[in-house]
């Protein structure tokens, strides 16, 4: 993964957050343009059909279907996370 403001490798582990920068440029990973359904030719710009409209791409957002760019993981299983968050919910001790 890279990001693409500076060009610089970055190593993330886990997801990406709204308030994460570059650790060498400091601009917002969590924006429009390092998601991978980043699309200028597509509708508002995302090839994600059920994302919200986002005007300023540059800047940190809240969308839920971002996904940074070249991550191998190939998306996050939320029904999966759901399960796992609800199983450590519920654990008895």
């Amino acid at each position: 993964m890279e990001c693409v403001f500076c060009k610089a490798e970055l190593k993330i582990e886990g997801k990406v957050g709204r308030r994460d920068v570059c650790p060498h440029c400091g601009r917002d990973l969590h924006c429009c343009l390092q998601c991978k359904f980043h699309d200028p030719h597509a509708y508002n710009e995302c090839r994600e059909v059920s994302a919200e409209r986002v005007v300023d791409k540059e800047r940190a957002n809240f969308c839920e279907y971002f996904i940074i760019k070249g991550d191998s993981r190939g998306g996050v299983n939320k029904a999966q996370e759901a399960k796992e968050a609800l199983e450590r919910l519920f654990r008895k001790k």
